[in-house]
């Protein structure tokens, strides 16, 4: 185990100045062994999560409706979205499909009320190589580019928090150059495709883009976003069992080994309810980041690095025609 943890930070990357780093070495502290019982009661709190159909965001809408929370979920269509709601006691859903950005309008269009938090929960991980019907690489697609339009869209409608799912597998991704037309590429799907390799860029991307949002909110105020990784969960993500590289081939072996999916939604749940968190901040399990009870922790150097989160913020706009002063609630 030990030397998997290794394999991961030794895949660190600087490239470029990273000047929110100093501003995000953060005295939040969460408490020690943080769990459910510490969610205070929600009602009159609204909470939007993308994907909680299964796994981590199924236990995340279970957690926030148990403590008299309002809470919408999306889901992919009306049949598991109404199996959903009975299954964690949740009041409304709203389809939605992250790899068609028709969809993820036609789901912004849906969102009428405001929400303390919106939980940007949803992803796959490590299919074979498929293309979106927007032409987009389909992990980099649902897991970045849905999300960066579907907020932007719902901007005006959210008043507390963001808080976006992001993984310990971040540190596998690098964008390449991190030029626009690189970073268009990859979103794109042009060149070797690599399943670990866009999942890990998909990862990046969300930190990158959660880092971006907090350099937004200390100029102009908002919403705070925070990032989340639940380490090793037993969710149904690792469905595609890529014979293609170490970490696929160890698929059955973490299967056996992994948290369940409850407790792999605490980094999330804490993100979103804790009060004491007052500016962006990362959370994730406690033990080598793979297990365990919610800590602050730190992504790799380049998940803060401010000229490569504007270049994938300009590329998202443009590819999505989503510029955030064009939301449906403007």
């Amino acid at each position: 185990m030990a030397q998997l943890v290794a394999r991961f930070h030794g895949m660190e990357e600087v490239r470029g100045s990273n000047p929110l780093i100093s501003t995000m070495k953060s005295k939040v502290k969460i408490p020690a062994r943080w769990d459910t019982s510490a969610i205070p009661d929600l009602t009159g709190k609204n909470f939007l999560i993308t994907g909680a159909t299964s796994g981590l965001g199924l236990e995340t809408a279970k957690a926030l409706a148990a403590k008299n929370a309002h809470v919408t979920i999306t889901a992919r269509s009306a049949a598991k979205g109404e199996k959903a709601l009975k299954q964690t006691g949740a009041q409304e859903f709203i389809e939605l499909d992250l790899a068609d950005l028709s969809s993820v309008h036609k789901a912004a269009k849906e969102v009428k009320k405001k929400y303390d938090v919106v939980f940007l929960n949803a992803g796959i991980m490590v299919p074979p190589f498929t293309k979106t019907v927007d032409g987009f690489e389909s992990q980099m697609a649902t897991n970045h580019i849905g999300h960066f339009a579907f907020t932007g869209l719902i901007v005006k409608q959210i008043t507390g928090r963001v808080v976006v799912t992001s993984s310990f597998a971040h540190r596998l991704g690098n964008l390449g150059d991190g030029t626009k037309k690189e970073i268009e590429n990859r979103i794109r799907g042009i060149g070797k495709y690599s399943p670990w390799g866009a999942y890990g860029d998909s990862k990046l991307a969300n930190l990158l883009f959660v880092n971006e949002l907090e350099r937004m909110r200390v100029k102009n105020g908002g919403f705070i976003p925070v990032a989340a990784h639940p380490g090793w969960a037993n969710t149904n993500l690792f469905a595609h069992d890529e014979k293609t590289n170490f970490f696929a081939q160890m698929g059955h072996f973490f299967g056996r080994i992994a948290q369940s999916a409850s407790q792999g939604a605490l980094p999330q749940l804490c993100a979103g309810t804790y009060a004491g968190i007052s500016k962006s901040v990362f959370i994730g399990p406690e033990h080598f980041e793979l297990r365990g009870h919610p800590k602050i922790t730190r992504a790799k150097s380049l998940a803060y690095d401010a000229e490569l989160a504007a270049n994938l913020w300009q590329v998202s706009e443009s590819l999505t025609g989503v510029t955030w002063e064009n939301s449906v609630h403007a």
